[in-house]
């Protein structure tokens, strides 16, 4: 198969798709919806999100130095598009899309209710790499909805139903094609 060099772009895939909510100063909540986030380390848990220094929670993740991220499930695909095509300067997201934001137990921004899978994070350090600062953040608590829990209580994917983003379109997961350390059975 003949391969095709292209100009240097970010095509990592599958990304995931996250909600991020945020507080402002006084406590009003928002919500992002990024792409770019990831595992960072295991021992602290730690991930890292990316967000472009124009964008309205950029702003407020970078003065409250926190946020919670939200793994949304497919049922929700059209809410949490909005969510990264409209401003929070303009618009209520919580008001617009109906999710339902719920207290968190260690920082002000809330869970969203709708997404089975939670982590509340502190923000330890940045780092600005062009068009997106990055911020790098210790999981202080995880939330899960048992109604994806597996007997093991590890999470069930098929039930969380995350979806991914790759290069303009979103991809929900198929199915299970392996698994970690499959190749040396």
């Amino acid at each position: 198969m003949a391969k095709r060099e292209i100009k240097g772009d970010v095509i990592l895939f599958p990304a995931p798709v996250v909600l991020v909510t945020c507080v402002d100063k006084n406590g009003k909540p928002n919500i992002i919806t990024l792409a770019w986030a990831g595992v960072i380390c295991s021992e602290p848990p730690m991930v890292s999100i990316s967000i472009r220094p124009h964008r309205y929670s950029y702003l407020l993740i970078k003065e409250e130095k926190e946020f919670t991220v939200n793994i949304p499930t497919v049922d929700i695909m059209k809410e949490t598009d909005i969510c990264g095509t409209v401003s929070g300067r303009d618009a209520d997201k919580f008001n617009l899309t109906k999710l339902t934001p719920e207290p968190a137990k260690h920082v002000r921004s809330p869970l969203i209710k709708e997404c089975p899978v939670n982590l509340e994070c502190n923000v330890k350090e940045t780092m600005l790499l062009g068009t997106h600062e990055i911020f790098l953040a210790e999981v202080i608590a995880v939330h899960i909805d048992e109604s994806v829990m597996t007997p093991a209580g590890r999470i069930d994917y098929a039930k969380a139903k995350p979806f991914s983003y790759n290069w303009g379109e979103y991809w929900s997961l198929k199915e299970k094609i392996g698994c970690y350390a499959c190749s040396k059975k």
